[in-house]
């Protein structure tokens, strides 16, 4: 398979991101990180590689927990990114991703912090967080917060 590249940047223009993708899905992150640093679930496309930044004068950069940290403009604000602390695993946040297309959304992570006042009609796969962070349990670099 081809890897798809595509370009995100946030609200004023002033960060772009180019990234590979092998496959192009939409998932949504319920933990109480994410919904706090997006005002909502993330909804974010997963496993980018080959990411280049530009702009990184305006990028702030957040650690949010022991293994993961958030990408944002601190112009505008936009949440751009969570990526693990050594760089090597990257979500990008599929509303900043220009030219997305219709992807499906197919996942929904931590699904047992999602507050019962929302829900999404689509059918997904869905994951509590501690089925998540399972599939990590030998790395050190468990992709959350």
């Amino acid at each position: 398979m081809t890897a798809r590249r595509l370009q995100a940047k946030c609200l004023c223009g002033g960060i772009r991101i180019d990234a590979d993708f092998e496959t192009v899905e939409v998932g949504a992150c319920h933990c109480d990180i994410c919904r706090r640093w997006a005002a909502g679930p993330f909804m974010a496309v997963g496993n980018a590689e080959n990411v280049v930044l530009a702009g990184i004068d305006q990028l702030g950069v957040y650690q949010s927990s022991g293994w993961g940290e958030r990408g944002f403009c601190t112009t505008c604000g936009t949440p751009l990114f969570w990526r693990s602390q050594d760089e090597q695993h990257y979500a990008i946040s599929a509303t900043a991703l220009e030219d997305l297309g219709d992807p499906a959304f197919t996942m929904q992570i931590f699904i047992d912090s999602k507050p019962g006042w929302y829900d999404f009609a689509n059918e997904t796969q869905t994951m509590t967080g501690a089925e998540f962070l399972a599939q990590f349990a030998s790395s050190e670099d468990k992709p959350n917060g």
